[in-house]
């Protein structure tokens, strides 16, 4: 499945599509940078969230 047609990501899924260690995404959930969502026990981040904290990195 591609990146387009995932709604979520888990974090560890996050970690290999960005590249940014896990600790870097924790960090950034906890700055309230990158939002994140919990269902059925899992922190979820969504495609829409991940998209805007990187279009906002853009100069």
């Amino acid at each position: 499945m591609s990146y387009a047609d995932k709604m979520a990501f888990r974090i560890n899924e996050v970690v290999a599509t960005t590249g940014l260690s896990r600790s870097t995404i924790y960090n950034l959930i906890s700055q309230g940078r990158l939002r994140a969502v919990k269902a059925a026990g899992r922190r979820l981040i969504l495609r829409e969230d991940l998209d805007r904290y990187f279009e906002g990195l853009k100069v």
